[in-house]
């Protein structure tokens, strides 16, 4: 597959040695929204050829504004499978696993995290996203997790840092407060996309025609080219996390 040419400028910028190590990898994406689905194309653009996809939700008219696979022909479509099309269609040889369902307490043994070299956390539901943590954290996969991506508007300050060390970011704030009450910490540090932007609603709150909210506090406003880089971000992690090793 090292010598597919969809994969030349790969190839160019990377050598042979590289790219045969990011081809080799497994990647599990735990959320294909407006983070885990710019995400996930990155990857497999980027040379991933075995990924895994995790999501319930199916695609709704709302989520045009800042998600991959959302276009007015794929509303109703199941995310993963919307999902999975694409990639395949951008990457015929690929192995592409998408799997219809939500993460959380009464899924998380159907998982083993083992089997995979990356895990990513761009899950929206704080008590699913600290579950999915703890357990990719104890697990041999190294993760990247995305923190809150909506209410932002500048690029420039969208940043990576060690979990414990992100600032001015309130789901990574939420996270840290519920683990020291729950007196269950991640066993090992890892690495998350976030910004310190918090700009506020100035719109009226419309009531939400989403499919799932998965328990969310509340909606907030997001823009397509800040989820982008969050997405983009954690795909960087990875590549370049594969091209230190």
């Amino acid at each position: 597959m090292i010598s597919d040419p969809r994969f030349n400028r790969l190839r160019l910028l990377l050598g042979d040695d590289i790219l045969s190590q990011v081809m080799a990898k497994r990647v599990i994406v735990f959320g294909v929204g407006g983070v885990g689905s710019w995400c996930a194309e990155s990857l497999v653009r980027s040379g991933i050829c075995d990924i895994t996809l995790v999501d319930a939700d199916k695609v709704c008219i709302t989520n045009i504004n800042r998600q991959l696979l959302a276009t007015s022909s794929t509303i109703d479509g199941v995310k993963v499978e919307v999902m999975k099309r694409r990639l395949l269609d951008i990457n015929p040889n690929a192995k592409i696993t998408s799997l219809e369902m939500r993460y959380d307490e009464n899924t998380a043994n159907e998982f083993d995290l083992n089997e995979y070299d990356y895990v990513i956390d761009a899950i929206d539901s704080l008590a699913d996203k600290a579950l999915l943590i703890r357990n990719a954290c104890d697990s041999r996969a190294t993760l990247f997790a995305s923190m809150g991506a909506a209410l932002k508007t500048d690029s420039s300050r969208i940043s990576t840092a060690e979990f414990w060390k992100v600032n001015g970011c309130p789901l990574a704030a939420a996270l840290r407060r519920r683990f020291k009450r729950s007196k269950q910490l991640p066993s090992r540090k890892f690495k998350c996309v976030y910004s310190d932007e918090i700009f506020p609603n100035r719109g009226t709150q419309i009531d939400a025609d989403d499919s799932m909210t998965y328990n969310k506090v509340a909606t907030n406003g997001t823009l397509s080219h800040t989820t982008a880089i969050f997405g983009l971000k954690l795909a960087e992690l990875v590549i370049s996390d594969i091209m230190k090793k």
